[in-house]
């Protein structure tokens, strides 16, 4: 290849693939978000439909690496058979923080934990011929002015905390794809990052793959080529292109350095079948029981944090069932930014319930409070293109003087991106008719930045006007505003016009819009009453509460660990109700709960992935909740060891060093401890062994059920705990089995200035089911 074509090998030819290179037998490589599914090569209302996995701090809740290796396995098996050559995936920064806007999307807050699940899920997605990439290289571990904060991590907690999960991954695993993250490190960002791109990552660690930009996070020619960046995306603009090539014949860049970028790209593309003589491993089919799969990874990552007997329930006493809250009504199965989804569609908790319980069982259902921060989409049978009748609506483009420069027919879509604003398009108009199936007070909202007008007939206009800070076409994207509009409406169909004159002031010639609605309802007073008396004379009392795609998601981290709107007032009143009552909490991340005692039982499902409402259903009546917590849950928000998200002029400083989550936390502020589970069975710990760096621990499942135990084991020095190891074993009533725990050599190990070294011995390990729940000691030499 000339110069000029290798470094156009090295910027993407568009935001989702590599520039194909005939010459050199090189296809064009395709590459996809994301951790909880393969979304494909776009990103917006047209996305092909997919398979939404369960949110990756679920995965980590099962605390099995096996179980990583067959989600990555089949997400792998999904992305191939999408085309897709590149998974995004996984993200492995840790969860220094509960505010983290990305908390779901990331495993754990332990180094050891969330580098035993990646080693799997990267080891599972490669065996199907797809290269991973772990992310985001490295500190990348909140939103807050992500692009350019200042993580300033001193050289042992670098190492032995925020290093661990991306070292297992390329040095075990062999990952072949890494992502460096958008912000600084000590001060150098991270694309242009010599000493932990080239230094750790490719010399010390020898890692003969790829190293990726964030998307628009290289920002420079000479420092990024020189430091290890191998791949700028998106493109086809970028900072290297005609700038990197006059750099190499000026000999600011050194020939090689771009020689070894191509051999690298070749590698992968050799790797994953795009490169002419050297074919993929044999693509895996998806499996037909896909779907069970998925129904079955939500059962197993959901935490049964407390149970007074109440669970399981039984279906055969059961008459009267009261399904309440605001996340029975809008499930959440996934959190929100790039790692988005679009399955083909997702089980409903009352789906779930009906399919268990069957048609005589009368199931009322009440959100009982409205704590989203946006109305869910606009629902395809509602609205029609006035002029064709065809589901959907109708987006006209007009010039200064209203005249319709073109139309087109849009379909149903959670937004529509990118509306392309040629020069002469001074207002978009979005017209629907819809066919509206109650009367009363009917809410309608805007995505979008612009100037916003709502036409209702017989109506004055409404207009509200919302605009961006700022050109960061992310935001745009990945956190649309809202504004939400009401009108008064007969039951019938009425015809609506959205008018927007889009924001102008901005570099780039696109928009976005989408429209919500939410149908009348009672005041919040009202519906809460409602699901009170429903709650008073059901059997049991079945409430989800949580959070949403829109409060968990990138580029924005949550300022409060409350729960939004009255979501607290509505347990507490259905509990007094009905002390029958399960609360199933339907989110991604720590959130308080400050009446967690007065449930009957307790319930965490994650974002549990399209097949979520089943898999509620299944641990409800029995199924055995297979899941740990990967995090600790706080008490209260000042309990919290390292709450804030927010740099102080430009510098996030790591100064806790090694002490975050179960390593920080007071006892008393705890509300449920690190590894914290309970099983439909009881356990009983009888004994600890150690052997050279191992240890055998037996168990015994002392109840009258089968049931699955993960045993834990921490290594306790000068009263503090680390994560040594652990293992997952599985026994019927009365049975006893034997775990066998390898003690990762790191554990024992401590990062000096010249390296790693072996703690001296004896070391004090602890073993039991969870941080405060250790009933067994051995010892190790």
């Amino acid at each position: 290849m000339t110069l000029k074509e290798k470094v156009a090998l090295l910027t993407g030819a568009d935001a989702w693939t590599l520039t194909p290179v005939p010459s050199a037998g090189l296809g064009a490589l395709a590459l996809s978000d994301g951790p909880v599914g393969p979304r494909g090569t776009s990103y917006g209302g047209d996305t092909t439909p997919s398979l939404l996995f369960p949110s990756p701090t679920s995965l980590a809740a099962t605390w099995d690496e096996e179980t990583a290796r067959e989600t990555g396995r089949l997400m792998g098996a999904r992305a191939r058979e999408m085309g897709v050559h590149v998974l995004l995936a996984p993200t492995v920064n840790l969860h220094r923080s509960p505010l983290g806007g990305r908390h779901f999307e990331c495993y754990s807050e332990d180094p050891l934990l969330s580098a035993r699940m990646a080693a799997g899920f990267v080891e599972g997605v490669q065996s199907a011929g797809v290269a991973a990439t772990v992310k985001h290289f490295v500190g990348n571990d909140s939103e807050t002015e992500r692009m350019t904060y200042d993580a300033r991590i001193g050289e042992a907690a670098l190492r032995e905390v925020y290093l661990p999960p991306f070292e297992a991954a390329v040095r075990e695993a062999g990952a072949w794809v890494v992502m460096a993250a958008y912000n600084r490190v000590n001060g150098e960002t991270m694309t242009e990052n010599h000493r932990l791109l080239t230094g750790v990552l490719k010399d010390e660690w020898g890692f003969d793959g790829v190293v990726v930009s964030d998307w628009m996070a290289a920002r420079s020619t000479e420092a990024t080529a020189l430091a290890g960046l191998d791949l700028v995306m998106p493109g086809p603009d970028g900072p290297w292109g005609d700038a990197l090539v006059a750099a190499v014949e000026d000999g600011r860049v050194p020939a090689e350095v771009v020689d070894d970028k191509v051999l690298r790209v070749l590698r992968l593309a050799a790797r994953t079948g795009a490169l002419e003589g050297a074919p993929a491993p044999p693509a895996p089919a998806v499996p037909r029981d896909v779907r069970d799969r998925l129904r079955e990874l939500a059962v197993r990552g959901s935490v049964l944090l407390r149970n007074d007997g109440l669970l399981p329930l039984r279906a055969e006493g059961l008459r009267r069932v009261a399904l309440i809250g605001p996340n029975a009504v809008r499930l959440a199965a996934q959190g929100g930014g790039s790692a988005h989804v679009t399955p083909e569609r997702v089980v409903t908790p009352l789906e779930g319930l009906r399919r268990m319980l069957g048609d005589d069982v009368q199931i009322t259902v009440h959100a009982g409070v409205f704590p989203h921060a946006k109305l869910p989409p606009l629902p395809g049978d509602l609205a029609a293109d006035p002029e064709t009748s065809q589901a959907g609506v109708r987006l006209e483009y007009r010039a200064a003087d209203g005249s319709v420069l073109s139309a087109e027919h849009r379909d149903p879509a959670p937004w529509w991106f990118p509306i392309v604003l040629a020069d002469e398009v001074r207002e978009l108009v979005v017209r629907a008719r819809l066919t509206l199936t109650a009367s009363g007070v009917h809410r309608l909202s805007v995505l979008g930045t612009g100037r916003h007008t709502l036409r209702v007939p017989g109506q004055d206009d409404q207009a509200h006007e919302q605009l961006q800070d700022g050109d960061d076409i992310a935001a745009l994207l990945l956190n649309p505003p809202s504004h939400t509009f009401t009108f008064q409406a007969p039951a019938g169909p009425v015809d609506i016009e959205v008018r927007i004159e889009p924001q102008r002031n901005l570099p780039y010639p696109v928009t976005l819009a989408g429209l919500g609605y939410e149908p009348p309802r009672g005041t919040d007073e009202e519906e809460l009453a409602a699901a009170e008396a429903a709650a008073r004379t059901a059997d049991v009392a079945i409430v989800l509460v949580g959070s949403d795609a829109d409060t968990e998601t990138e580029n924005l981290d949550r300022t409060t660990l409350a729960l939004r709107g009255r979501q607290d007032e509505l347990v507490r009143r259905v509990c007094a109700a009905n002390p029958r009552t399960v609360v199933v909490v339907n989110a991604g991340a720590p959130w308080l709960m400050p009446w967690a005692e007065r449930p009957g039982a307790l319930l965490w499902a994650w974002f549990p992935g399209q097949e979520g409402g089943d898999a509620i259903a299944d641990v409800l009546f029995g199924a055995e909740p297979g899941g740990r917590l990967p995090t600790t849950f706080p008490a209260t928000e000042g309990d919290v060891p390292v709450l804030s998200t927010r740099p102080v002029d430009g510098v996030l400083d790591y100064a806790e060093g090694d002490r975050i989550g179960y390593r920080a936390y007071r006892a008393e502020g705890v509300l449920f401890p690190f590894g914290h589970g309970l099983s439909y069975t009881t356990w009983e710990y009888v004994r600890a062994i150690s052997s050279g760096d191992a240890v055998e621990v037996t168990v015994r499942n002392a109840g009258d059920r089968p049931g699955r135990e993960v045993v834990q084991a921490y290594l306790e020095s000068s009263g503090s705990l680390r994560l040594a190891g652990f293992a997952a074993v599985e026994a019927g009533p009365g049975q006893s089995v034997t775990a066998r725990i390898e003690i990762a050599p790191r554990a024992l190990s401590r990062w000096t200035g010249a390296g790693w070294a072996r703690a001296e011995g004896p070391h004090t390990l602890r073993i039991g089911r969870s941080t405060s729940d250790l009933p067994l000691t051995c010892t190790l030499a």
